[in-house]
């Protein structure tokens, strides 16, 4: 079998941005599809990929692990490491769907097959609003979710423009509050920081943060301030989650050999595909920690995602991107498949997907 050229598909979803899925082909008439959304910036992804596209054409899809080794980039930049898991993650469809059988299997067979999610409401509200939040944490909730997260500190624009007063973080906790209320006590709430503290200026939320029942609270300083995120650590009653911008196993290994976050979110579209996002799973078993994937994007990311998911032992739930498009399920045939917040893992070979092409052109940039 042999590569015969990689296509390029972007998507129009909304003001959020596109997602961008790929198609390798081969001269057997087998194609391996997966998602390369959020790269930073579309158009260098598609040079990207297009570049290596060339360099696999006449390559055997099937030698996955030699192809990956060549194609890693020592630089590890996110333009590369998401054209690199894409294309790994397609050949991985490719040898699925060539021996009949779902990733899930190809890597010994999935413990669960349905699994946990958690709806990202933050991608859908646009109404920033305190109540804008918690109508949508209930809409989530109404729709079977168990666990839902938002990212509450817009007011907080970053490290550079900290200031002590409290204003900058107060609606913050408001709206965290309004969508605790909104939803009860038996739903799980977690909270996303986007990085935008430091030790000192995070203190005071977290003491609010403490006061809420919360199932984790995710990246409150950026993953280089290692010294603040041990203290956070030592200082929080509740677990800590991150790693959404580490882009290797290598990248991981401090936050593996020594105890930082409780949670590990290693994103399968940026740390090299489905072998690396399997190893950073595995390791957080070895560690004692969980294992939660990033995964603020589409439904084929989603799948892959979930293939890998339902084989770690550490694997605790998988984040969805919750109310972007009314249409998302049907870009996949089978539709992706939720039932009471819990996504049902496809037998299917490969992914467990192939793309509907008609409604793909309908949405098609």
């Amino acid at each position: 079998m042999k590569i015969t050229g990689v296509e390029t598909i972007k998507v129009s979803v909304n003001h959020r941005g596109n997602w961008v899925f790929i198609q390798v082909n081969t001269d057997e008439g087998i194609s391996g599809i997966a998602e390369a959304s959020h790269s930073g910036n579309d158009d260098l992804l598609a040079a990207e990929i297009k570049k290596c596209g060339k360099w696999l054409k006449g390559k055997d899809p099937q030698q996955i692990n030699s192809l990956y080794r060549q194609l890693l980039n020592t630089s590890r930049g996110r333009i590369h490491q998401t054209a690199l898991g894409a294309l790994e993650t397609a050949c991985w469809d490719i040898l699925g769907k060539t021996l009949g059988k779902p990733i899930a299997a190809l890597l010994g067979g999935p413990i669960i097959e349905k699994l946990p999610l958690y709806a990202n409401i933050n991608r859908f509200v646009r109404d920033r609003t305190p109540r804008g939040f918690a109508d949508a944490a209930a809409q989530a909730e109404k729709e079977g979710f168990k666990a839902l997260k938002l990212a509450p500190f817009d007011e907080v624009s970053g490290l550079s423009k900290i200031s002590s007063s409290r204003t900058d973080w107060r609606l913050g906790i408001e709206r965290v509050k309004a969508v605790r209320q909104a939803v009860g006590a038996e739903i799980e709430v977690g909270v996303d920081c986007h990085r935008r503290f430091d030790y000192a200026s995070f203190l005071p939320v977290l003491d609010e943060l403490d006061m809420l029942d919360l199932f984790w609270v995710e990246e409150p300083v950026p993953n280089h301030h290692l010294s603040d995120i041990r203290k956070i650590a030592t200082r929080s009653h509740k677990p800590l989650a991150g790693g959404e911008r580490l882009f290797s196993l290598e990248e991981f290994e401090g936050f593996l050999t020594e105890r930082r976050y409780d949670v590990l979110m290693p994103d399968l579209k940026h740390v090299g595909g489905i072998r690396e996002l399997k190893n950073i799973g595995e390791a957080c078993r070895l560690c004692g920690l969980r294992f939660s994937p990033h995964n603020p994007a589409g439904p084929l990311a989603t799948a892959a995602s979930a293939q890998v998911a339902a084989s770690v032992p550490s694997f605790w739930h998988l984040e969805y991107a919750w109310g972007e498009v009314n249409w998302r399920a049907r870009l996949l045939d089978p539709p992706e498949e939720i039932v009471d917040g819990m996504l049902i893992l496809s037998d299917n070979p490969g992914v467990g997907h192939t793309l509907n092409p008609e409604f793909i052109e309908s949405h098609r940039i």
